[in-house]
């Protein structure tokens, strides 16, 4: 799965090389007033994130651990400039939370199960290319970007606990890069008025696997379904 990943990331990067080359020399014999439009929007919906879990051997047995989460909110407010017809930068600030259950049991007997909740905070910068021109009614289009997020997460219950369980902090935070694609379409309302519709998948670090005992193996994978309103001046 990491090995995936990083295939991901290597081949989400060079598409955004190319499309950011494909819009420099489409828009470089255009008067510069006429490519360029300013907007900005907010979307909202539900974050959903990936699930993992971690074995280990022992001489006594298997090891085993586990987290499931919950779908909890998410938004994500942005602004950015239209540079052509089909291309255009965009910055966001994406913001969710959601409830964990992390559970592990040992093969002496120990065992602990937990609730906790987690937050994310990310900011992104985002390639845009659009399948139909601007003065379009309904145009859907395509996204990458990469950028920064802050995972923080608190313990709100511990459901049981036995034995010499290793039991996560009760606060852990990491920060780290994040590779996010995005699909989406702008529905025109009004001359100014957009509705939005984007469905984003970012792929992370995992702390929460990491605080497992045994650890999971897997990225932390967030997957958000969002809508909004985008407004030009």
């Amino acid at each position: 799965m990491e090995m995936s990943c990083n295939k991901l990331s290597g081949a989400v990067h060079r598409t955004q090389v190319r499309l950011a080359l494909c819009c420099l020399f489409l828009t470089s014999g255009m008067p510069v007033a006429a490519q360029i439009s300013p907007y900005a929007g907010a979307i909202g919906g539900i974050a959903t994130l990936s699930a993992d879990a971690g074995s280990q051997a022992s001489a006594q047995g298997l090891n085993l651990s586990s987290y499931a989460p919950r779908n909890g909110g998410a938004f994500d407010i942005f602004a950015g400039v239209q540079l052509h017809n089909y291309f255009s930068v965009q910055a966001d600030y994406i913001w969710n939370r959601n409830s964990l259950r992390l559970n592990s049991t040992s093969s002496d007997g120990s065992f602990y199960e937990e609730d906790r909740s987690s937050i994310q905070q990310a900011a992104v910068f985002d390639l845009l290319v659009y399948f139909r021109q601007r003065n379009s009614r309904v145009r859907p289009y395509l996204a990458t970007g990469t950028g920064v997020v802050h995972l923080s997460s608190k313990q709100d219950r511990l459901i049981a606990s036995g034995g010499s369980a290793v039991l996560p902090s009760m606060r852990f935070s990491s920060t780290g890069p994040l590779l996010r694609v995005h699909v989406g379409i702008d529905l025109r309302l009004a001359r100014k008025l957009d509705f939005r519709y984007s469905f984003s998948e970012m792929i992370e670090r995992n702390e929460i696997s990491r605080q497992l005992s045994p650890p999971g193996t897997h990225k932390l994978m967030n997957f958000q379904n969002l809508f909004g309103f985008v407004v030009r001046p």
